[in-house]
């Protein structure tokens, strides 16, 4: 609340004390009250700036707290503030920028910022109304003054935040003031400002380097909306040039270039800046960039590079469509041009400066790809790029396999970088990629035993790029081609994958990479397999045994890694060429030991006495579940268990895992594996799966948690939403079980503040709502129907309850999706007795009383989706009922305090055909109907 009487001249002195960041506890609370007062008051902010204007502390915490109370002011009163109070503002902040210039010491820097901003937000405030000459008044008091110069600087940065920035989120009029300010600046005050900074650099570039690179980031920020040529002409660039060459301004004078070249221009006119400037940096000798060691400029400088290149490439891109031919092709050799120095970049040992470049390489090579034939240098070229990506994307001698820390996370964003480049070379010039892998793979497998693991990585690594890499018109590179097959040959051969290089590597983090890549070359190239299938699965036999919890010995992978293996296994089986009773006999023996050790842990489990010990168990029982399941991915829609002749195998893994369902201990784990399971071979094998639901539904529904049953409902509704009708029996036995299974868990007492039991009961009634609609969704009515009058009648409150009285937008929108299809299904002449009479006292109501409700927020997008299908639930029961309905709806709706007029327009819109005009209506209904 404001206070109206005026505060005293002078500041509350102990409450300044609470802003030391060492003070108590107390004044610090003090401090915090007094700047809300500060802030509240109609005039308490003038006793800031008086403080400010005369230099009164020398505190800077105190200083800093008077630029707040001021900010404060000039953002959020501003305007309602008397001429006199507006003009005050002004001469502070220029009584204190005065005030600097003779300051011996400058402020704290956080001083400095601070004052920027306000002197940034008053411009956003006054410089089109009370303050036209803001800058000319600035720049004739700072001159060329060290401190004042600063100031200005930042200022400049300040206002660039608040009127330029794209990153910043404006509203629509902030953003019409930001252009009429921008506007009139080009008009005003622009050439005068490009002076000043021009003047800045020549002043300060040998002396003060902080304040020239400072002057430098102010120009590349407003070069993208001012005049050009104000800065593109020879005094300038040569200015910057010649910063080029300092070791202290150089990195900011390449940034300034980059911005200058980054500008939108017409192409033609982009074209003749690069080339210029081109031209004067290759003449300064910065194109030779093997004789510089300053890797931290070089990064810089191929950022500049790429962005010249990639400017080139755009105004050639929009030359080609214009049809002129031979500015088009002028374009495009300036483009080639650089291609030279590209390289260079592309290729150096630093892999920012390489990574710096990347984006024009990529560019370069989708021009390439729209060309009609390539020329000798374009392929030389293409070539050039492929030897460069395949030596930059390998692993150097520091990287730490062990402990990846920031520096390798950057190498594996890099090498996602170079993948994008290959992909494009794959594009351009498939045979030639397919040649230098080739090359590459065949001679770094030839002497493996002597050269270093990161060439046998990369050799590796290529190939399964290259699969994924080339189009698919180039699917069958790997046949009929002496040359292209000997490629899988020898990697066959050597077998790199499987010995100490690969998954028997030294470093875990090695092997569980390199079981990953394995899976995915598999699966990439599994149709060229054939001839190494039972090969291959021999050699990694020892890598898909279940790790028994008890030897003590470390096992050679990961579960995790073990699931790639066992995946692996599955698709060499299930892909090769053999008929089908040796894909089964495989099959079998890949799968068999997994449930021999299933068994005899199981066994094991209710023996043990100690939790730990039995946690340990059924970790190991569940990753045993977890493989065979993993085995199944192999099969797709084409390949079905049956053809493979593989159903006797996965149905002899049901009959062993479904026993861990009564398990007592360890319920938890040992019921989500199996139901992973389920889910798994009720796509695979379909019907044959049906015999073995009923009596794993039974024993999932015992003694269940929220969790438990969360997990079985979604097991439930794919078996319904597959099999429908041949369910339907299963299906009317479980239903009330299940439903009274829900109830219990939901009924059960929690603490107040316990979210997450309450979180848990919410996704569980959500799981619910989701059950039941796959039920009415399948056209299943019967399964309902039949579950007798009381027990129908409950699960319909408990529908209504859910689209009513829980304020979860996800399940409400559910709920009116159950009840739209009941009323379809129902809610007609011959539908469920009793049924009507329950549409008009409870469903009707609802789809008036949850929109009403406080909870019920029109302004999120989930309950505007929920409020669409309460449309949609009225709708239907108009349909059904008909004039019926109309006539409930004139009695009902006066009893909500509807007048009669929009009762009787509510009745005409549901009366018509769009649906569309009638979700419309609802919305402003609802939302007239609360304020």
């Amino acid at each position: 609340m404001a206070c109206e009487s005026a505060l005293p001249a002078i500041m509350d002195e102990q409450a300044l004390m609470g802003l030391n960041p060492n003070a108590d506890a107390c004044y610090r609370q003090r401090a915090l009250a007094y700047f809300e007062q500060l802030k509240e008051s109609l005039d308490g902010w003038e006793v800031c700036a008086e403080a400010l204007a005369k230099g009164v502390y020398s505190d800077d915490h105190v200083k800093f707290f008077c630029f707040q109370v001021l900010e404060h002011q000039i953002k959020f009163r501003h305007g309602t503030l008397a001429a006199a109070q507006q003009q005050l503002i002004r001469e502070t902040l220029m009584k204190w920028l005065q005030a600097q210039l003779m300051n011996v010491h400058p402020e704290k820097p956080f001083i400095r910022n601070k004052a920027a901003q306000v002197l940034a937000l008053t411009f956003v405030m006054e410089y089109l109304t009370l303050w036209p000459k803001f800058f000319f008044d600035i720049l004739n008091l700072v001159g060329l003054n060290l401190n004042g110069v600063d100031i200005y600087l930042r200022t400049l940065m300040a206002i660039d935040a608040e009127v330029v920035d794209r990153d910043i989120l404006h509203s629509p009029e902030e953003t019409r003031r930001n252009i009429l300010i921008k506007d009139t600046m080009r008009e005003q005050c622009i050439p005068a400002l490009v002076e000043s900074w021009f003047q800045i650099l020549q002043t300060y570039q040998h002396t003060h380097s902080e304040l020239t690179c400072q002057c430098l980031e102010v120009v590349g920020a407003y070069v993208s909306w001012i005049d050009l040529n104000l800065i593109a002409n020879d005094r300038f660039v040569n200015l910057l040039l010649s910063h080029m060459s300092m070791e202290e301004l150089r990195e900011e004078a390449c940034d300034c270039l980059f911005e200058i070249v980054n500008k939108g221009m017409e192409p033609v006119d982009k074209t003749k800046l690069v080339e210029s400037l081109c031209q004067v940096l290759q003449s300064a000798g910065f194109f030779n960039i093997e004789q510089e060691e300053d890797v931290d400029f070089l990064a810089k400088f191929s950022r500049l590079v790429n962005g010249m290149g990639q400017s080139l490439v755009l105004s050639w891109t929009k030359l080609s469509k214009t049809g002129d031919a031979k500015v088009s092709a002028e374009t495009l050799r300036a483009v080639e041009g650089k291609v030279p120095l590209m390289l260079q970049l592309l290729i150096h040992e630093d892999d920012d400066i390489s990574a710096n470049i990347v984006g024009f390489c990529y560019d370069y090579l989708h021009v390439l790809k729209q060309l009609p034939a390539l020329s000798e240098q374009q392929k030389s070229n293409v070539e050039a790029i492929m030897l460069a990506v395949m030596n930059k994307l390998k692993y150097d001698d520091e990287y730490n396999f062990e402990n990846e820390g920031e520096d390798e996370a950057m190498f594996v964003e890099y090498r996602k970088q170079l993948k994008m480049l290959l992909d494009r070379l794959a594009q351009v010039s498939p045979e030639l990629l397919l040649e230098a892998v080739h090359r590459v793979f065949s001679a770094t497998m030839q002497n493996w035993q002597t050269v270093q693991f990161m060439e046998v990585e990369v050799a590796i690594r290529l190939l399964y790029m290259l699969g994924e890499a080339l189009p698919a018109s180039h699917g069958a590179h790997f046949s009929g081609d002496t040359t292209k097959t000997s490629t899988l040959q020898s990697m066959m051969r050597t077998m790199a994958f499987l010995d100490h290089r690969g998954l028997r590597h030294s470093s875990p983090k090695v092997r569980s990479r390199v079981a990953y890549l394995f899976s995915r070359f598999i699966k990439t190239l599994h149709k060229h397999m054939n001839a190494f299938i039972e090969d291959i699965l021999s050699r990694i036999q020892d890598l898909l045994e279940l790790a028994p919890p008890e030897n003590g010995f470390p096992a050679p992978l990961s579960s995790d890694d073990q699931l790639f293996m066992f995946e692996t296994a599955g698709v060499l089986i299930v892909n090769g060429e053999s008929p089908a009773e040796r894909k089964q006999a495989l099959m079998r023996s890949l799968l068999t030991p997994l449930m021999e050790a299933f068994r005899m842990l199981l066994a094991k489990l209710p023996q043990e006495a100690g939790e730990e010990r039995q946690a340990v168990l059924a970790d190991c029982l569940s990753h045993a579940v977890g493989f065979a399941s993993r085995t199944s991915k192999a099969f797709s829609n084409k390949q079905t268990v049956k053809q493979c002749g593989c159903s006797e195998v996965y149905l002899d893994c049901l009959q062993t895992f479904l026993p861990a369902l009564s398990c007592p201990v360890q319920r938890g784990p040992l019921r989500s594996a199996v139901r992973s399971f389920l889910h798994r071979m009720i796509i695979c094998l379909e019907e044959e799966v049906l015999p073995f639901i009923p009596a794993a539904s039974q024993h999932m529904l015992k003694d269940c948690e929220p969790k438990d049953l969360q997990e079985f409902i979604p097991l439930v509704s794919q078996i319904t939403a597959k099999f429908k009708n041949q369910v339907s029996p299963f299906l009317q036995e479980i239903f009330m079980p299940l439903v009274m299974a829900i109830f219990e868990v939901l009924s059960r007492p929690a603490e107040e503040n316990d979210q997450t039991a309450a979180l848990e009961k919410q996704m569980l009634r959500r799981s619910y709502f989701s059950f039941i609609q796959t039920i009415a969704s399948s056209g299943m009515n019967e399964v309902m129907a039949s579950q007798g009058a009381e027990n129908i009648e409950r699960v319909l409150f408990t529908i209504i309850q859910g689209a009513v009285d829980f304020p979860d937008p996800i399940a409400q929108k559910t709920c009116f999706i159950i009840l739209s299809r009941l009323v379809e299904l129902w809610g007609g002449k011959d539908g469920l007795v009793g049924f009507p009479d329950f549409i008009y006292k409870h469903i009707v109501p609802a789809c008036f009383m949850a929109p009403l409700k406080p909870t019920f927020d029109l302004s999120d997008a989930q309950t505007v989706l929920t409020l669409s299908e309460c449309t949609l639930t009225l709708h239907m029961i108009h349909l059904k009922r008909g004039p019926e309905c109309i006539q409930f709806l004139q009695e009902y709706l006066p009893s909500l305090q509807v007048s009669a007029e929009i009762t009787q327009e509510l009745c005409q819109v549901l009366q018509q055909p769009d649906v569309k005009v009638l979700k419309n209506y609802m919305k402003v209904f609802f939302q007239q109907a609360r304020l």
